[in-house]
């Protein structure tokens, strides 16, 4: 069963590290500013040649409220006249993109993310994907094209205006339904709210709805946090991501309202996770790996089945064989061995769109070694297995060989029973799968010399 999952504490307490998330390989950590607009518009050439197909990301960085665990790039206003600026920008980058592609290139994949998408009026929802299909080739309903849902910022003419305008997933934030909870990190939203935006993507024929959860967060118990799972199990969502809080106050300005006393214990986070793995399994969801669960209908546990899942910066998908457009302040693409990222700061990817250049402030262009270890991140997190000879063929090198010096490790992770390892493939067991993250880590060349204070824990 690839679902299976065994909980064993004390492999959990040795290698629940600090690591990256691996959307992608290498990290973000790693771009730097000799990336710049040439290095785009040269990816982009190259994709319009090739004709591959596109999954475009769309930032919307407005909130009408912080939450305080939040470390998202992000604007906090009442002010709705904000986004106007803003939009005349992004359609602008929209075009000066689009300009460098093919018609031909279909859209097989759409994500609005933020901030709150919704914070936008209708009728700004309406001209910016007017926009997008009038640059870009935007498929009718057979594309998986998502929206990220507030359900205090939604209602039923929200959710019929999404279906209308070719939306057909959703992913609801909810992250806990205790008051004491909701107090503690200022988002006060109730149930009600969240079911009725369920309800209505239900009537409305939304192919998929998402819900995220958010453990360890302050005034969390695994008991009040074992009946929001369970209350969301009653939802029935497709999906659900249940994400570990990390507490990084130093480096995100909003965690520094709440109150550290109030954090659970790491023991009682483990006992959060272990209960809501439990509840999840017991109510049939599928564990897909990195915080993931989905139904066994679902197209991403089928993906794993088949051992076509990928993970890119929109996380697990089945769309990883496109070129990532990243739209807005600070999206990242990937656009074959390119990563690169639009400026972080609201002024001045306004500024320099308003001078029609693009707003690509860092990046990185992966090297073979970078493709190597790319490709066996992606296996491992993915389905949980690697096969040396696959690696060995697309990159013409002897896996022993290649990867001799870490074999000393990878034998101490068999030893203790996170994997199990051959000459011919490693197979993550049951008790290894929480931990992917750590085996992932073992690949990766820049691990030694980053801060490590700057990723979450694994669990």
């Amino acid at each position: 069963m690839l679902d299976a999952i065994r909980w064993d504490t004390d492999l959990i307490r040795r290698y629940d590290l600090a690591g990256p998330r691996y959307t992608s390989y290498p990290t973000a950590v790693q771009f730097h500013s000799q990336v710049g607009t040439f290095d785009l518009l040269h990816a982009l050439r190259e994709s319009r040649k090739a004709l591959r197909p596109l999954s475009l990301y769309v930032h919307v960085p407005f909130c009408a409220n912080i939450c305080y665990y939040c470390a998202c790039n992000k604007v906090i206003t009442k002010d709705r006249g904000r986004a106007l600026p803003y939009l005349q920008r992004l359609e602008q980058e929209i075009q000066l993109i689009a300009c460098h592609l093919d018609p031909g290139q279909k859209v097989e994949q759409l994500h609005f993310g933020g901030g709150t998408p919704t914070f936008l009026s209708h009728d700004e929802l309406r001209q910016l994907m007017g926009h997008l299909r009038q640059h870009f080739n935007l498929l009718d309903d057979s594309g998986d094209y998502g929206i990220e849902i507030d359900p205090r910022e939604a209602d039923w003419s929200t959710m019929g205006l999404l279906r209308e305008l070719g939306f057909n997933r959703v992913s609801i934030g909810l992250q806990d339904l205790d008051p004491a909870v909701q107090r503690a990190v200022n988002r006060l939203q109730s149930l009600e709210e969240t079911r009725a935006v369920i309800e209505a993507a239900r009537t409305l024929q939304f192919r998929s709805i998402n819900i995220d959860l958010i453990y360890g967060l302050p005034k969390q118990t695994p008991d009040n946090f074992a009946r929001t799972v369970e209350e969301v199990i009653n939802l029935q969502p497709d999906r659900l991501s249940v994400f570990n809080y990390a507490h990084l106050p130093e480096r995100f300005m909003p965690q520094r309202r709440i109150n550290s006393h109030e954090l659970p214990a790491p023991a009682e986070k483990l006992q959060m996770l272990q209960r809501t793995i439990e509840q999840l399994t017991a109510a049939g969801y599928r564990y897909i790996g990195m915080d993931h669960f989905a139904l066994p209908d679902d197209e991403l546990a089928i993906a794993q089945e088949e051992s076509t899942l990928q993970r890119n910066f929109q996380g697990y998908t089945t769309h990883g064989h496109c070129d990532l457009i990243g739209l807005g302040v600070s999206a990242i693409s990937q656009i074959g061995d390119l990563y690169c990222q639009n400026s972080s700061d609201l002024n001045q990817y306004q500024n320099l769109l308003g001078g029609a250049q693009l707003a690509t402030s860092r990046g990185l262009v992966c090297n073979q070694d970078d493709r190597v270890r790319r490709a066996v991140i992606q296996q491992l997190i993915c389905n949980f297995s690697l096969d040396f000879e696959t690696i060995e063929q697309q990159f013409n090198i002897d896996f022993r060989g290649y990867f001799g010096e870490l074999w000393p490790q990878l034998q101490a992770m068999a030893e203790d029973g996170l994997i199990k390892l051959s000459n011919e493939n490693i197979e993550v067991l049951p008790a290894g799968r929480l931990l992917v993250r750590s085996v992932c880590m073992v690949f990766d060349a820049y691990l030694e010399q980053q801060n490590r204070q700057r990723f979450s824990r694994v669990i």
